[in-house]
């Protein structure tokens, strides 16, 4: 599925991955976040930039689009924070690069890991 964008110069046709890609990279340099994790993995596997699709999911809504975002996350660190800000960050750089509304966030936090 692509979302299709119509602007005054023309139409623009925006994958999925596309916005996978961006919401991973607003995701993993959040503070506290290990890597974007598998949806339901039974491994420990941190996705690489190729495969931000697998862990993070798109869907369309009435007010627009609903990201789900699944992450690996430090421990020790306060894990309501870690979500808040990757929230933050990911719908501002999201609407930003975008131009498009993402009403919703869905953070699921998979697994805390001890950081190296």
């Amino acid at each position: 599925m692509n979302i299709d964008k119509k602007t005054p110069y023309g139409g623009i046709d925006i994958s999925l991955d596309a916005i996978a890609s961006v919401a991973g990279e607003a995701a993993s340099s959040c503070y506290g976040v290990l890597g974007i994790a598998k949806k339901n993995s039974a491994f420990y596997e941190v996705l690489k930039k190729e495969n931000f699709a697998k862990g993070i999911f798109v869907s369309k809504t009435r007010g627009g689009y609903v990201v789900d975002i699944y992450l690996y996350c430090a421990f020790g660190i306060k894990v309501s924070e870690i979500a808040s800000e990757a929230q933050k960050k990911i719908k501002y750089e999201l609407e930003k690069t975008f131009g498009l509304k993402f009403p919703k966030i869905n953070v699921f936090i998979e697994d805390l890991k001890e950081s190296n």
